[in-house]
């Protein structure tokens, strides 16, 4: 996989930055609908992946991950990944023009929350395997069964996109939260943070969109998503716990004054560095539709997780005792380090698509 050097922001995108970390910043809570109808009304974020012609502002990948990376310095607890990117990138990926026109415009100001009904209780976010099924009735009404899990938002959309089996094909649905045969249940999650749901559906009514859906390149984007988010995560734990060592006194002198912690903050900003640089690569190659986007994802969300969950533990340990109270943060985002890890499929298993790939020669996996 050749070496891409990540495109610099650019004046529009540090305004975009600047903007959404402004906001966060005046918010009192980090987090809920009310933040996230904030954001949408004040600066577009639910628009952003969404073309001009359904409503949206027609951006992509670039501008996606500096919002990403901002949510994830304050643990933002919005619909951004499963709404805006996810479910919204399936919906574009059916090819659905009536769909999307009906759909797409609500998503993109905020005022409807979708959700993506996919994966099993397995959580591998297989394209190839999904948790429903659909058939027909006499009368030619689709019907949906199955349940779903680890559905992001799943308990607070308005609006649910369900891949189900249709014999050996896999066709999208939109299936209304409240219709008869539907049940979506808040799972309990190590974050507290981030909205996943338990979706269950029986003899639900359903409305085809498109013909079959491929989810390799929604899951893909979402992933790029993702990692920028843990990125964003990574660098503000980084600053929280450098200012710590520099208060922290022992044996007469800030902890951060010892060689041998400056050497573990050095490694640590060369983690976060370089999460920072594989997300952006990935954004960018999603950005230019690159061939080996598949394996660029794979590698961020990978390289990314592993990055957060090292830059975390270490901040819980340099934090001692305070850490493990919950007035302070460093225990949520040590949360947020193990959640975000599992979602999309855990290191391992994108690790192993890389592996794949690069023995077949594949540049998609």
């Amino acid at each position: 996989m050749p070496e891409t050097v990540p495109v610099p922001d650019t004046a529009d995108l540090l305004a975009l930055r600047d903007s959404v970390r402004g906001l966060l910043a005046r918010q009192a809570e980090p987090g809920g609908l009310s933040l996230w109808r904030r954001m949408c009304a004040e600066i577009g974020v639910a628009g952003l992946a969404v073309p001009e012609r359904f409503g949206g502002a027609g951006a992509g990948p670039a501008e996606i991950r500096v919002v990403q990376e901002e949510l994830g310095r304050v643990l933002a607890d919005t619909p951004m990944l499963g709404s805006a990117v996810l479910a919204t990138e399936v919906l574009l990926a059916s090819g659905d023009e009536a769909a999307a026109a009906r759909l797409l415009p609500g998503l993109a100001d905020g005022s409807q929350v979708a959700a993506l009904a996919w994966t099993t209780s397995a959580g591998a976010w297989d394209p190839a395997v999904v948790a429903c099924r659909a058939a027909t009735t006499a009368g030619g009404e689709w019907q949906i069964d199955g349940e779903a899990h680890y559905v992001l938002d799943g308990d607070r959309a308005t609006v649910l996109l369900v891949p189900a089996l249709i014999g050996n094909d896999i066709g999208l649905f939109e299936v209304t939260p409240d219709a008869p045969g539907v049940t979506a249940s808040a799972a309990t999650t190590v974050d507290q943070t981030r909205h996943l749901a338990t979706v269950g559906l029986m003899g639900a009514p359903g409305l085809r969109i498109g013909g079959q859906v491929d989810l390799a390149r929604p899951r893909d984007l979402a992933c790029i998503a993702l990692a920028a988010e843990q990125a964003g995560t990574a660098a503000r734990a980084l600053e929280i716990t450098v200012e710590y060592t520099k208060t922290r006194v022992q044996f007469g002198r800030p902890i951060g004054s010892f060689q041998a912690l400056q050497h573990r903050m050095a490694d640590l900003h060369v983690l976060v560095r370089a999460a920072r640089s594989v997300a952006r690569a990935a954004a960018e190659a999603a950005r230019r539709n690159a061939p080996d986007l598949a394996l660029r994802a794979a590698t961020a969300k990978a390289y990314c997780s592993e990055a957060l969950r090292d830059v975390t533990a270490e901040m819980l340990q340099l934090h001692g005792a305070i850490a493990m109270t919950w007035e302070h943060d460093a225990h949520r985002y040590f949360k947020r380090a193990h959640g975000a890890a599992m979602l999309l499929g855990n290191p391992a298993q994108h690790v192993e698509r890389i592996a794949a790939a690069v023995i077949d020669g594949r540049q998609s996996v």
